[in-house]
């Protein structure tokens, strides 16, 4: 597995230490830099890569345009975005244009690595801080949509489950809360992912959110 990934950052200092840290790891290639948000669309579109990793903010074009310009203009492209805890208006837009990842500016050099390797295999990664930021978010859109649309064919133990993720759940808060063994925990979320066309949990909570399924007082 070769990732081709571009860099992009205002600062040449935090460019400089990505393209370090990333050229390190012989599944990373970085095979291109990008200062500002304009460049960052012109060597996409020319370079295709896998996967940008984009410190936040970048000059010129706002961050949220970049993300939702190259998630439609560039096939396959896979976002991950470098920002502050603060930033919290960006990052809940961003990961509506098509993001697939957040980390924050103090995540560590090996969390960086592994959160790459989860988006390039499809998942979507938030840093655990922002994730109550996400599932606000929907929550707030969902009292307004009040959406249903999606949940055919799911039984009532995966409505359930799916209530529990979007309350912050783990597999074994969910085994406890429902009296059922981790295993079997574990083999209804890989059936649940499935039925609902989600990589993660993160997605699968977005989803339950997305559709209404909210615990009450939760």
């Amino acid at each position: 597995m070769t990732v081709n990934i571009l860099v992009v950052a205002d600062s040449a200092l935090v460019r400089e230490a990505f393209v370090n840290l990333l050229s390190a790891d012989n599944e990373i290639h970085v095979i291109g830099e990008a200062s500002t948000g304009e460049e960052a669309l012109e060597k996409a579109r020319s370079l295709a890569p896998h996967m940008v990793l984009m410190d936040l903010p970048t000059q010129g074009t706002d961050s949220v345009a970049i993300v939702r310009q190259l998630v439609g203009e560039v096939p396959d492209v896979k976002v991950i975005l470098v920002g502050a805890a603060s930033d919290e208006d960006t990052f809940v837009e961003a990961m509506r244009a098509g993001a697939r990842g957040y980390l924050l500016k103090n995540t560590k050099a090996t969390e960086v690595l592994s959160a790459i390797r989860a988006v390039h295999k499809g998942a979507s990664l938030v840093d655990p801080m922002m994730m109550t930021k996400v599932l606000a978010e929907f929550r707030r859109i969902t009292e307004e949509s009040g959406s249903q649309d999606g949940l055919a064919g799911l039984t009532e133990t995966e409505l359930s489950i799916l209530r529990l993720l979007a309350a912050g759940a783990s597999n074994k808060e969910v085994a406890r809360k429902m009296g059922l063994a981790n295993s079997t925990v574990k083999n209804k979320l890989t059936v649940l992912f499935s039925k609902i066309d989600v990589a993660d949990r993160t997605q699968a909570a977005i989803f339950a959110l997305k559709h209404g399924l909210v615990i009450d007082g939760s």
